[in-house]
């Protein structure tokens, strides 16, 4: 692998980088950040990248378009270097809900997103769980999307828990639901739920299906605020449930999302670290599973033009 280099866009993303690096035995890329006092970004990279498979990975630690800015600027600096190739390594996709227009004057800002990436230089993306699937499809070079359902499902194999019953938060996430009903061999319940425009407050009414008992388990792409998770809780407890779990691979976890979960009734919540997890939202009940690995091997395999497909079932 003489010709493959991992680079860090940023200091956010450094921890995720070191942890690809040292599955693959190869050194980080070594490149240089600095703001000018305008606040302008600066970046060169400290080393040869010519005729080199370029890997660029970058995380959504706030600020978002912050991080969005170096990793453009990046893009274009290992472009003008002669790289031969450039793949963005994006563990969580930003502005991933912002994929259709479904309100009048509003823009797609994933498809945007998309352009500038292609724009900016980059050859190819490797990301991982969208929040819509057809974000795949805003770009026209070639887009890996890998999934942590199998690092979930592993975690809570491992816990052993009895009675279990799988509950769809709405009906958009009830196919979700179903493959990992599947996979545990348990049934499956469904929240009925209705939200208004950009409330983050989700209204919920009833469930369909059995639960008065039994442990749930409730998986998400992401977990943003918590409030739409949270109202799935209290309804399901209302309704009987014994403990609750849930699982996502996003923990975005932005505003009132720590105090919700601590105020909360759920046993844990699981979670990836496709975004860093800082030190003020570590808290007991949240777990955190690496997917670090599962990129290394996707990266692997990209750069020595084998399957990425192999990895995980193709739904």
């Amino acid at each position: 692998m003489d010709k493959l280099r991992i680079f860090a866009c940023s200091e956010s993303a450094e921890d995720f980088t070191e942890q690809i690096c040292t599955y693959l035995n190869i050194e980080k890329g070594k490149i240089e950040r600095m703001k000018f006092k305008n606040d302008n970004n600066f970046v060169q990279i400290s080393e040869t990248v010519r005729d080199k498979d370029i890997f660029l990975v970058q995380t959504t630690q706030p600020p978002v378009n912050e991080r969005i800015m170096e990793l453009l600027i990046t893009i274009d600096a290992i472009k003008r270097a002669s790289a031969k190739r450039i793949t963005v390594v994006l563990p969580y996709y930003m502005y991933a809900r912002s994929d259709k227009k479904d309100q009048p004057r509003i823009p797609v800002t994933a498809k945007l997103l998309a352009q500038l990436i292609e724009a900016a230089g980059a050859n190819r993306v490797l990301t991982c769980d969208l929040h819509n699937k057809a974000i795949q499809a805003y770009f026209n070079i070639n887009c890996d999307v890998l999934t942590g359902e199998s690092l979930l499902e592993e975690y809570f194999d491992s816990k052993n828990i009895a009675n279990k019953v799988v509950v769809a938060t709405d009906a958009g996430s009830s196919k979700k639901a179903y493959k990992y009903a599947e996979h545990f061999g348990c049934p499956i319940a469904l929240v009925d739920k209705r939200r208004n425009g950009n409330n983050d407050k989700a209204i919920a009414t009833s469930v369909i299906g059995e639960i008065k008992g039994k442990n749930a388990l409730i998986f998400d792409d992401e977990v943003d605020t918590a409030g739409s998770i949270m109202e799935t809780v209290d309804v399901i407890k209302k309704f009987g449930a014994k403990d609750v779990y849930v699982g996502c691979t996003h923990g975005v976890l932005s505003g009132p999302a720590i105090e919700r979960i601590k105020k909360s009734e759920i046993q844990e919540l699981v979670m990836t670290n496709t975004i860093p997890l800082t030190k003020e939202k570590q808290i007991e009940k949240i777990k955190v599973v690496s997917i670090s690995e599962l990129f290394a091997e996707a990266i692997k395999r990209i750069h020595e033009e084998a399957s990425v497909g192999e990895l995980f079932e193709i739904n």
